[in-house]
């Protein structure tokens, strides 16, 4: 099974990016923080990679780093939770936040991802906030996804920019930029309207 990819990055979309490992091309599903973290066309990165296979598809998935992808195989162990569900509720939420969430039963938290309602969120929160202190949330994986900044306002900007038309992880790079010249408590609309200069410039 492949495990890790390191190389170069050669294109980007919504929720995917290609890897270039000596000359071959791997396609590899991510969430929004894991494509913000993979830098800029052409630069080097690795992704630590999960490859799931059903009757009718076989598909690579990409995370910024082990936790993450502790944390996704802990999700779409859950029923109802496939590859897409686990990647939105890991663009929503860091492995902090969801580990916060989780240990806590703060089932609103994980409803916030796109393709979530009320009743998984309560399974997903009811089934793993028993092994949520076991994986991490907080330390390296912090730093890895210091490029996309948390909280709601912020999230919402991000995804403001990308329905512009921005690439993700060139609107999470402007959102995290702009969070730290207005401050944490920003609003949603001072975050778009320091965050659009930024990504335009």
């Amino acid at each position: 099974m492949i495990a890790k990819l390191r190389g170069l990055l050669d294109e980007t979309g919504t929720d995917w990016a290609v890897i270039d490992v000596s000359g071959v091309g791997y396609l590899v599903h991510c969430s929004n923080r894991t494509l913000a973290s993979l830098g800029e066309k052409g630069e080097a990165c690795t992704v630590y990679t999960d490859l799931q296979v059903s009757e009718n598809d076989m598909r690579l998935l990409g995370f910024a780093d082990a936790g993450e992808r502790d944390w996704f195989r802990l999700l779409t162990g859950v029923q109802g939770v496939g590859s897409k569900v686990g990647l939105a509720i890991l663009s929503a939420l860091s492995p902090g936040e969801l580990r916060d969430a989780c240990s806590r039963g703060d089932a609103a938290s994980v409803a916030r991802a796109q393709g979530v309602g009320p009743k998984l969120a309560g399974r997903i929160v009811n089934e793993l906030k028993d092994k949520a202190g076991a994986l991490p949330g907080g330390g390296g994986a912090g730093q890895t996804f210091a490029a996309t900044p948390a909280g709601a306002a912020s999230a919402d900007a991000v995804s403001a920019l990308e329905n512009l038309g921005f690439k993700p992880a060139v609107a999470a790079r402007a959102v995290a930029e702009a969070t730290g010249e207005l401050g944490e408590g920003a609003s949603e609309s001072d975050l778009i309207r320091v965050a659009l200069k930024k990504a335009a410039g």
